[in-house]
């Protein structure tokens, strides 16, 4: 008799093998999505900055009006579910005339990454923080954050 389908020993060992697979590659998928995050907050906050760069020459310089970022600027990723809230900062003594921050959105896929909120000011300096402080990561780990190596 040629029977043909799988036995339960062969059926195991399958299960098994997936198992090993999927130990590797969840964590893997995981940190590529964080990568993947990352890199999407530090594009929307370039994105967010030609806007206001591009809305300031056009406006009145005495005006002083707040710049407000238009639908899809205010969030990363543009379409899709957000994971960062964009927002421009009103001048301060140390920012050039602006800045603009993307924050993890609260309950999240990045509310407890270790990059916290990304900024990027007038001026060009990019860094990131703690969401709710105001004291910034170290220099070397910012610029990880941005490259998306963190």
């Amino acid at each position: 008799m040629n029977e043909k389908g799988f036995s339960l020993l062969e059926l195991m060992i399958a299960l098994g093998v997936a198992a090993i697979i999927a130990t590797f590659a969840v964590p893997a998928y995981r940190t590529h999505v964080v990568k993947a995050h990352r890199l999407d907050a530090a594009s929307a906050l370039m994105r967010a900055v030609q806007f206001v760069e591009t809305t300031r020459l056009a406006q009145n310089p005495a005006s002083g009006d707040a710049i407000a970022l238009g639908a899809g600027l205010d969030r990363a990723p543009a379409s899709g579910a957000a994971v960062y809230s964009v927002a421009v900062l009103p001048e301060s003594s140390t920012n050039g005339g602006y800045a603009v921050e993307a924050v993890p959105i609260v309950p999240g896929a990045m509310q407890d990454d270790a990059c916290g909120v990304f900024v990027i000011d007038a001026t060009g300096l990019r860094w990131n923080r703690p969401p709710g402080a105001t004291t910034p990561l170290d220099a070397a780990q910012s610029a990880s954050c941005w490259a998306g190596k963190a």
